[in-house]
Protein backbone atom coordinates (compact mmCIF):
# COMPACT_ATOMS: atom_id res chain seq x y z
CA UNK A 1 0.00 0.00 0.00
CA UNK A 2 1.43 3.56 -1.17
CA UNK A 3 0.41 6.16 1.60
CA UNK A 4 0.95 9.69 1.33
CA UNK A 5 1.01 11.97 4.75
CA UNK A 6 -0.06 15.46 4.99
CA UNK A 7 0.41 17.28 8.20
CA UNK A 8 -1.49 20.26 8.43
CA UNK A 9 -0.04 22.92 11.57
CA UNK A 10 0.29 26.87 11.08
CA UNK A 11 2.87 26.75 13.96
CA UNK A 12 4.86 23.55 12.33
CA UNK A 13 4.41 25.10 9.02
CA UNK A 14 6.01 28.44 10.29
CA UNK A 15 9.16 26.42 12.37
CA UNK A 16 8.02 27.13 15.87
CA UNK A 17 7.45 23.77 16.69
CA UNK A 18 7.86 20.38 15.32
CA UNK A 19 5.48 18.42 14.72
CA UNK A 20 5.27 14.45 15.84
CA UNK A 21 2.22 13.47 14.28
CA UNK A 22 3.53 12.79 10.74
CA UNK A 23 6.66 11.02 11.90
CA UNK A 24 4.52 8.98 14.23
CA UNK A 25 1.76 7.89 11.60
CA UNK A 26 4.88 6.91 9.14
CA UNK A 27 6.28 4.65 11.81
CA UNK A 28 3.44 2.98 12.21
CA UNK A 29 2.52 2.39 8.69
CA UNK A 30 6.30 1.19 8.06
CA UNK A 31 5.31 -1.67 10.25
CA UNK A 32 2.17 -2.68 8.91
CA UNK A 33 4.37 -3.00 5.88
CA UNK A 34 3.16 0.13 3.91
CA UNK A 35 5.17 2.52 1.67
CA UNK A 36 4.99 6.13 2.54
CA UNK A 37 5.79 7.79 -0.24
CA UNK A 38 5.62 11.51 0.44
CA UNK A 39 4.85 13.71 3.00
CA UNK A 40 4.26 17.06 3.74
CA UNK A 41 3.89 19.75 6.32
CA UNK A 42 1.15 22.39 5.73
CA UNK A 43 -0.66 25.30 7.16
CA UNK A 44 -3.86 25.73 7.80
CA UNK A 45 -5.04 26.77 4.74
CA UNK A 46 -7.77 25.27 3.22
CA UNK A 47 -6.95 26.08 -0.21
CA UNK A 48 -3.91 24.50 -0.02
CA UNK A 49 -4.95 21.31 1.56
CA UNK A 50 -7.61 21.10 -0.98
CA UNK A 51 -4.47 21.54 -4.08
CA UNK A 52 -2.07 18.99 -2.35
CA UNK A 53 -5.19 16.34 -1.89
CA UNK A 54 -6.23 16.76 -5.40
CA UNK A 55 -2.81 16.82 -6.85
CA UNK A 56 -1.50 12.99 -4.98
CA UNK A 57 -4.74 11.78 -5.70
CA UNK A 58 -4.72 12.66 -9.23
CA UNK A 59 -0.73 11.68 -9.71
CA UNK A 60 -1.92 7.98 -8.82
CA UNK A 61 0.88 7.02 -7.00
CA UNK A 62 -0.82 6.78 -3.76
CA UNK A 63 -3.42 4.67 -2.52
CA UNK A 64 -4.18 6.19 0.42
CA UNK A 65 -3.75 9.83 2.02
CA UNK A 66 -4.01 10.02 5.30
CA UNK A 67 -4.19 13.91 6.71
CA UNK A 68 -3.33 14.89 10.59
CA UNK A 69 -4.25 17.92 11.77
CA UNK A 70 -6.90 20.70 12.01
CA UNK A 71 -9.82 18.39 12.44
CA UNK A 72 -11.62 20.59 15.30
CA UNK A 73 -13.57 23.23 15.99
CA UNK A 74 -11.52 26.24 15.98
CA UNK A 75 -11.61 28.92 13.47
CA UNK A 76 -8.13 27.68 11.82
CA UNK A 77 -8.81 23.80 11.79
CA UNK A 78 -10.35 23.42 8.38
CA UNK A 79 -9.14 19.86 6.97
CA UNK A 80 -12.40 18.25 7.05
CA UNK A 81 -13.76 20.96 5.02
CA UNK A 82 -10.44 20.67 2.58
CA UNK A 83 -11.41 17.78 2.26
CA UNK A 84 -15.22 17.71 1.33
CA UNK A 85 -13.95 20.14 -1.07
CA UNK A 86 -12.03 17.96 -3.39
CA UNK A 87 -13.39 14.16 -2.38
CA UNK A 88 -15.85 12.69 -5.11
CA UNK A 89 -17.56 10.67 -2.41
CA UNK A 90 -17.84 10.66 1.21
CA UNK A 91 -17.32 7.42 3.66
CA UNK A 92 -19.01 8.44 6.87
CA UNK A 93 -18.34 5.41 8.80
CA UNK A 94 -14.62 5.77 8.93
CA UNK A 95 -15.03 9.19 11.08
CA UNK A 96 -17.93 8.17 12.91
CA UNK A 97 -15.65 4.81 13.91
CA UNK A 98 -12.83 6.75 14.78
CA UNK A 99 -14.58 9.30 17.20
CA UNK A 100 -16.73 6.25 18.89
CA UNK A 101 -12.96 4.86 19.14
CA UNK A 102 -11.38 7.57 20.83
CA UNK A 103 -14.60 8.33 22.95
CA UNK A 104 -13.66 5.72 25.11
CA UNK A 105 -10.54 7.47 25.69
CA UNK A 106 -11.80 11.12 26.00
CA UNK A 107 -15.31 13.03 26.21
CA UNK A 108 -13.11 15.54 23.52
CA UNK A 109 -13.76 12.73 20.70
CA UNK A 110 -17.40 14.13 20.11
CA UNK A 111 -15.81 17.60 18.67
CA UNK A 112 -13.72 15.63 15.86
CA UNK A 113 -15.27 16.64 12.67
CA UNK A 114 -12.95 14.10 10.72
CA UNK A 115 -13.96 13.08 7.92
CA UNK A 116 -13.02 10.14 4.83
CA UNK A 117 -13.69 10.25 1.17
CA UNK A 118 -12.67 9.08 -2.09
CA UNK A 119 -11.14 11.29 -4.66
CA UNK A 120 -10.13 9.15 -8.44
CA UNK A 121 -8.65 6.11 -6.49
CA UNK A 122 -7.22 6.98 -3.66
CA UNK A 123 -8.71 7.09 -0.16
CA UNK A 124 -8.38 9.96 1.92
CA UNK A 125 -8.54 9.72 5.99
CA UNK A 126 -8.58 12.68 8.10
CA UNK A 127 -6.74 12.11 11.54
CA UNK A 128 -6.43 14.32 14.85
CA UNK A 129 -3.16 16.05 15.03
CA UNK A 130 -1.75 15.01 18.77
CA UNK A 131 0.85 12.04 17.20
CA UNK A 132 -1.25 9.28 20.30
CA UNK A 133 -4.18 10.44 18.81
CA UNK A 134 -3.26 9.85 15.07
CA UNK A 135 -1.93 6.63 15.59
CA UNK A 136 -5.02 5.70 17.67
CA UNK A 137 -7.28 6.83 15.34
CA UNK A 138 -5.72 5.04 12.59
CA UNK A 139 -5.96 2.17 14.28
CA UNK A 140 -9.51 2.10 15.00
CA UNK A 141 -9.90 2.39 11.04
CA UNK A 142 -7.41 0.03 9.87
CA UNK A 143 -9.03 -3.31 9.70
CA UNK A 144 -11.57 -1.50 6.65
CA UNK A 145 -8.83 -0.40 4.73
CA UNK A 146 -7.01 -2.47 2.67
CA UNK A 147 -10.49 -3.66 1.71
CA UNK A 148 -11.61 -0.09 0.86
CA UNK A 149 -9.10 0.80 -1.28
CA UNK A 150 -8.99 -3.10 -3.00
CA UNK A 151 -12.69 -1.73 -3.97
CA UNK A 152 -11.95 1.68 -4.75
CA UNK A 153 -9.54 0.82 -7.07
CA UNK A 154 -11.79 -1.89 -8.63
CA UNK A 155 -11.69 -5.46 -7.03
CA UNK A 156 -14.27 -7.33 -8.39
CA UNK A 157 -14.55 -9.91 -5.89
CA UNK A 158 -17.72 -10.11 -3.77
CA UNK A 159 -17.49 -8.46 -0.47
CA UNK A 160 -18.88 -11.78 1.24
CA UNK A 161 -16.59 -14.29 -0.06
Amino acid sequence: MRVAILTLSDKGSRGERQDLSGPALQGWLEGKGATVCATELLPDERGLIAERLASWAASGSVDLVLSTGGTWVSPRDVTPDATLDVVERDIPGFGEEMRRSSREKTPHALISRAVAGILKSTLIINLPGSPKGAVENLEAVWPAIPHAIAKIQGDPDDCAT
